[in-house]
Parts: C-alpha cells; structure tokens; sequence
C-alpha cells in the first residue's frame, strides 16, 4: 500500500526545516554575542536571542512573500514538549541528599522565597489587570500569566496563554503569555546589569560583564560515573539516555490521558472540563517529573534484584539533553509570537504594566529578601534568585556566574534543590490558575487567597527575626 507521500513533499520536510530555522537562529545569535562585545555583556541568552531574530525575519518574510517560514502549531508543540522532555532529563539525574542541617535551611528558604515571588508577581500583576477590566475590554485575568512567563518560563506561559485562549476565550492569550515569558528575559538581562554595576562601583564586583569562559576542564569522572553502560556497545549510550526520558514521558502522558478519559466521560461536569482538565494538560512538566522518578525506582529495583547489573542513566548527557530541549523550548516560545496582536490596545497595555511592574517588583523583593535569608553570600542570591524568577534557572545561572564562576557559594546548589520545597508551597497558586478565569468574581477570591498566602510564606521566611524579636521582648 503506498502513503501518497513523495519525498520532495512539503510534509516530509517541513519538520525538519523548522527544526533547522531554529537552530541557525541560535547559532547566528551565539556567533553575534562573541563577535559583538556590548551585545554580550547585556548577557542576554543565545536561544532568546536567536528566537527574536527569527521573529524578525518571519516577520519580513510575511511582508515579502505573504507565508511564514513555519506552521506555528509546529513551533508551540515544540515549546510545550520541550518542557516536558527537558524536566524529564533534569529528574532522571542523580541528586545527592543534603545532610548539612544549615545547607538545608538555606535550601528551604531558597523554595520559599521563589513560591513568594511567584505570589508577588500574581497579586500585582493580577491586581492590574482586574482593574483594567473594568475599563478596557482585556481579560481580567491575565495578570496571572506573569508568574508563570516570569517564574517559571516560556513553557508554562505558553501552556497557559494556551488554555486561557481556548478554554475561557481570551484572544490572543497564547502571544500575551509568549510575550510575558519573553520580557521576563529582557528583565533579567536589564536588571541583572544594573546590579552588577551598582556592585562594581560599591568595589564588589571588578570583573568584565560578559566574559567568555576561557576554559572548561571537564574530568573523566563528570562524564562517566562507576558502573555505567559502555558508550557505545548495541546500542549508543546517548541513545540509552533519550529513550528513558521518552519512556518517562510516556508514562506521564499515559497517566494524563487516563485522567483525561475520566473527564470526557462527564462525570465531574464543568469542574472537570474548566478547572481539572487544563491542569492536568497544564502539568505536562510536574507530571513527566514525577515518572521519572519513577522510572528511576524501577531502574533501582531491577538492579537490586539482579536484572541490571550496571547503571543506565548518566548525569552528564542528561544535562545535555535538558539543555537541548530548554533551548529549544525557548528559541520556539518567542519564534511562536504573534505580532499582529501588538497592535491592539487591549493586547498591549495589560502586556507592558504587568511586565514593568513584574520586573521592578522582582528586583525590589530580592534585594529586600536575599540580604535577609542569605546575609553571607546575599549578591549570588540575589543574581541567581532574579535570573531564575524573571526567567529560567539557566538565566540565574548565567548571572551568577559573572561574580562566581566556579560556585563556590551555595547559590548554584539551592537552585537546584529548592524546586521540591517550591512545589510543595505553590501548589495552591498553581491549582487557583484555573479558577481565577471563570469570572471577575472568581479572580478577586483569587486575589485574597494569593494576598494570605504571601503574607503566610513571608512569615515562615522570616520565622528566625520575628519570633527572636518576639522572645527578647518577653526577656
């Protein structure tokens, strides 16, 4: 039986060509940050980058030859997958336990200070845009998408524009959160310049802004851990380590699809289909998460019982391919934006008051909270906590290292070990993400609970000062 397909098809290229546009925009955009000094120093990554120099050449060839160089379906598959797949490969490394009880502390107080950001962002931002509502026909609550464009990135911008869009008809929702995701990278690249230069003229900071990372030793040990797979035998390790991160997304999807059976079939009503249903497809990331944890269990317990004699994941080539799929992920989120919906009013105003306010209220609220919580390496706090909250842990990373190259603070490491303590207490703003559309009733009950729980979690925050206060008042 033949398909009808030929090979000279659009359909059998038109992937691959989309990949390749994407690509040669990340590259074209990392050969411009070496060669132009000034760009570099703005610190801006190479794949937000890259993803606005293919919007701009998009947008010329729209205007030469009336078609875009890609289907934007293609690009928004690629930036939710990307999430996904990419998480999956972060939680299919090894993570070593914390024991020291202070590094701990630290860890913890790293998890609530993002959750309270996330917060800060979502009282604002959502605050602006019910006010505005009552003025201008925008969505009242699109001021939720600043958390999840500046905190946690053009992913979950994209998967909630997305459902904003389709589930409770906001316009153009799937732009506005690529946008917001895409100006929390510019926030981070302006913000984090500025403090560098407000610490170099304190004389803390006396290094070049920007500067290439000359060498890169990499022992055999950060490469290969004992008893792993050989690198090539039947099958290539690095195919051994891309096949367990689709497996875990897999499962993840199996698990989706089975909840998603159960609410087709009617039973939770309009619950299901308005609130449980996004959150569920929302989660893509949380849940990949999850299997992957999982499947590392079952990889354990295979080996415990003498099916698997050596170790099948390797740390060093997943962190490869969660930086692939970020990438990509990023390079797709800003290359998706539709910028036909700037020229509303209704479009635009919401988008640039939640961005200034989201960007300056971030940047107030780590120099208040990081000299509080961490007073012993406060500045790589601060670099690192702003570069993650406005746009990615990598955007934190990139800032850190300027003043802390080789992470010898504990700035690098509460990044990584906070994501559980920032899950556990920003569920709740999480679950309220589906629940503040359904009506401007609705978001202002969102509103107050958000309001409560940022002054909960910034008591917790500064449980030590406020009950010491407290105790040596009593004395």
């Amino acid at each position: 039986m033949v398909s009808g397909l030929n090979f000279w098809d659009t359909e059998i290229w038109s992937f691959v060509v989309t990949l390749t546009i994407l690509l040669m925009g990340m590259m074209v955009a990392n050969t411009l940050r070496q060669v132009i000094k000034p760009l570099r120093q703005l610190m801006i990554p190479s794949s937000v980058l890259g993803g606005f120099i293919i919007l701009f050449v998009d947008f010329i060839f729209k205007k030469v030859t009336g078609d875009s160089m890609f289907t934007t379906s293609t690009l928004e598959a690629l930036t939710y997958h990307g999430l996904g797949l990419g998480f999956v490969a972060m939680s299919m490394k090894t993570v070593e336990k914390q024991k020291d009880k202070n590094k701990q502390k630290d860890i913890f107080n790293t998890g609530l200070t993002t959750v309270s950001s996330y917060l800060l962002q979502g009282i604002t931002c959502l605050a602006i845009t019910l006010v505005l509502s009552y003025f201008m026909n925008n969505f009242f609550a699109s001021g939720l998408l600043a958390p999840m464009g500046f905190g946690q990135g053009p992913g979950q911008a994209y998967n909630w524009g997305k459902n904003y869009e389709t589930t409770y008809g906001f316009v153009n929702g799937t732009s506005f959160g690529l946008a917001v995701a895409a100006m929390g990278f510019v926030a981070a690249s302006i913000g984090g310049v500025i403090y560098l230069n407000i610490m170099r003229r304190k004389g803390k900071f006396k290094g070049e802004i920007g500067e290439n990372i000359k060498e890169e030793n990499l022992s055999a040990e950060s490469i290969t851990g004992h008893n792993e797979i050989p690198l090539s035998e039947s099958m290539d390790k690095l195919t051994v380590q891309i096949a367990l991160v689709f497996i875990a997304y897999a499962m993840a999807y199996a698990f989706m699809a089975g909840i998603n059976t159960f609410i087709e079939s009617g039973l939770l009503g309009d619950f299901g289909y308005k609130t449980i249903q996004p959150l569920i497809w929302g989660f893509n990331f949380l849940f990949g998460t999850v299997f992957a944890i999982v499947l590392k269990q079952i990889l354990k317990l295979l080996k415990k019982g003498g099916f698997v004699h050596r170790e099948y994941t390797n740390d060093f080539m997943q962190s490869r391919i969660a930086g692939f799929m970020f990438d990509l992920m990023v390079v797709a989120s800003i290359a998706a934006i539709d910028l036909s919906a700037f020229t509303i009013k209704e479009f635009i105003i919401p988008l640039s008051l939640i961005c200034i306010v989201a960007g300056v209220g971030t940047y107030i609220h780590m120099s208040i909270v990081c000299k509080r919580l961490f007073p012993s390496y406060a500045d790589e706090s601060w670099l690192s906590l702003y570069g993650m909250l406005t746009g990615t842990a990598s955007t934190g990373i990139i800032l850190l290292r300027e003043i802390d190259p080789k992470f010898e603070t504990p700035a690098a490491t509460n990044l990584v070990y906070q994501q559980l303590w920032a899950i556990v207490f920003g569920a709740p703003l999480l679950l309220l993400l589906a629940v503040a559309p359904q009506s401007r009733t609705h978001s202002w009950v969102t509103l107050t609970i958000l309001t409560v729980m940022f002054i909960i979690i910034n008591i917790i925050s500064f449980r030590d000062s406020i009950f010491k206060k407290r105790g040596a008042k009593r004395a």
